[in-house]
């Protein structure tokens, strides 16, 4: 089996005009206005969602990495690194100090303190998996004085610095107070960080184009960067996100110089940019995604236990990651819902999903659970690469054991926001959608947000699921990595008898990228410090 270790601000006439060939003058010669260096890039969604704490959406994470900084940050071998802040831990694991490094201010002028931190991660934890296991053993979470933070528990929490250092869902990404106060339950208004970028609101186009300019103010580590750890030195002027639906529309910019990154692209479309000697193809991440559907918990008919067993039956890996990825190249068929290539990876009780669709025990399941065939709203995303296939087979896929679909069009941001309603399909709510992780971000049962089980506090879906909880809280309490891996391995039978979700196998997706770019760094997390651009 195949393993996957093995310029200018765009604007809307830009899009226009590449949609419909317009030639357009070369961005060098735009750039060069003012001296400038923009670096354009075309990334896999556009950008709506601003706030990075009610939304585990990708391109909101890698908005809040341009302007906000973290306190601590895992590097390239997953190992927690200061960023904002040292630590300190007590010998009996009860008390963490962290120390606020020189230099942090806001892009506001206003500098970071202790009480900065305390409430941004305390709005955090309201929202994140792992954040709400860590305040369920909190004492305390104070600001001693203006650079030092102390977090007390009442038990010890062994992985609260891989916790807080993780790359996604949720990084716990620290705000002015100000701001941080605002209900995790409502959207923030007010966009500072203290980040290498500063976030431009008059030139926000939301689901357009976002432009980000270098903080000049902000202080890089000494330390060489690596994945979000070490130094954070940027080298252009600005960032300008632009939004191109059409794949190839977007490739067509890239070969033309027209824009300089391009996230991701459409395999088929490979062949394109193969024979352009001024464009490099590669892949940024070796880890790759997992493709997961995720079924509403609230809502009929996935509220019952046996119609959840019958999709995951009906469903089958080969077909949606062969019509997602065409290359076998790019996909792996992978039971494992901690990702088949990392330590907790198990693929126990994961026959219904790699052997193929059973369509007969779909169709007994259903008759069994008394299916009286309420439609299935699965929400379909148009404009994202790696998103547009799955639910276009998982639908079919459905229809042939039984089940009635609606299948829904929209664009992504779309979806994003309406995952989020618990409210009757009649009334905007929703019963299944297909979207993607990195591996990191679910190759433990506190990163994978899929894996909670608290009801209105978990993730969208909204499972209330006490076992699971009891297994996360043993595999926090769990004495070494053997005890944690026969932990991992229930939580993992578990989800696939349970029907948490659908894990529908992993992934590559690669990037390109103009020559000029150059020094990008292979991580998950498409960040933009580091990366220099050279004359054409």
């Amino acid at each position: 089996m195949l393993t996957l270790r093995s310029a200018l601000k765009t604007t809307r006439g830009l899009a226009a005009a590449l949609a419909t060939g317009t030639a357009l003058m070369a961005p060098s010669a735009l750039l060069a206005q003012d001296g400038e260096k923009t670096l354009t890039a075309v990334m896999h969604s556009g950008l709506r969602v601003l706030d990075p704490v009610i939304t585990t959406a990708h391109i909101t994470r890698d908005h809040a990495y341009m302007i906000y900084d973290v306190l601590t940050a895992v590097d390239e071998d997953f190992a927690p690194q200061p960023q904002m802040a040292s630590w300190e831990i007590s010998d009996d694991g009860l008390v963490y100090t962290f120390t606020l490094r020189d230099g942090l201010m806001f892009h506001d002028g206003a500098p970071v303190t202790g009480a900065d931190v305390v409430a941004s991660l305390t709005r955090w934890g309201k929202r994140d998996s792992g954040g709400q296991l860590i305040f369920d053993v909190t004492d305390s979470l104070e600001a001693t004085d203006d650079k030092t933070v102390v977090w007390t528990l009442t038990e010890p929490f062994a992985p609260l610095l891989d916790v807080i250092s993780k790359q996604s869902a949720v990084p716990p990404f620290i705000m002015p107070a100000r701001i941080a106060a605002t209900s995790p339950d409502e959207t923030i208004t007010e966009y500072v960080g203290s980040g290498p970028f500063v976030f431009n609101a008059d030139e926000y186009e939301p689901g357009v184009s976002v432009t980000y300019e270098k903080f000049d103010d902000y202080v890089p580590r000494d330390e060489p960067a690596s994945w979000m750890a070490g130094g954070k030195v940027v080298n252009v002027d600005k960032v300008v996100w632009t939004t191109m639906p059409d794949s190839l529309t977007a490739i067509n910019a890239l070969s033309a110089g027209e824009i300089d990154y391009l996230e991701q692209v459409q395999i088929d479309l490979l062949p394109i940019l193969s024979s352009n000697p001024d464009v490099t193809v590669e892949k940024r991440d070796q880890l790759g995604y997992v493709a997961v559907g995720r079924p509403n918990f609230l809502l009929p008919p996935f509220d019952n236990q046996l119609i959840r067993q019958a999709a995951m039956a009906a469903l089958d890996q080969e077909s949606m990651l062969a019509t997602m990825q065409g290359d076998p190249e790019y996909y792996n068929v992978c039971g494992a819902i901690f990702g088949c290539s990392t330590p907790l990876g198990s693929e126990a009780g994961s026959e219904d999903l790699t052997g193929g669709a059973n369509i007969e025990k779909a169709k007994a399941l259903l008759e069994e659970a008394g299916y009286d065939g309420t439609p299935i709203t699965l929400m379909a995303p148009t404009d994202v690469v790696s998103l547009i296939n799955q639910p276009v087979v998982a639908a079919q896929a459905l229809r042939e054991a039984g089940f009635e679909v609606d299948l829904q069009s929209m664009d992504w941001q779309s979806v994003v926001q309406r995952r989020a309603q618990q409210n009757p399909v009649s009334e905007g709510g929703w019963n299944l959608f297909f979207t993607n992780w990195m591996v990191p971000e679910i190759s433990d049962p506190l990163i994978n947000v899929m894996v909670n089980g608290r009801g209105d506090d978990a993730w969208f879906g909204w499972p209330t699921d006490p076992e699971i909880e009891e297994l996360r809280a043993a595999f926090v309490a769990a004495a070494d990595a053997d005890a944690q891996k026969e932990i991992a391995v229930k939580i993992q039978e578990h989800v696939m008898t349970n029907v948490n979700y659908f894990m529908m196998g992993e992934y590559l997706i690669p990037q390109a990228r103009r020559n000029t770019i150059q020094n990008m760094l292979p991580s998950p997390v498409p960040v933009f410090w580091n990366v220099t651009k050279e004359a054409e």
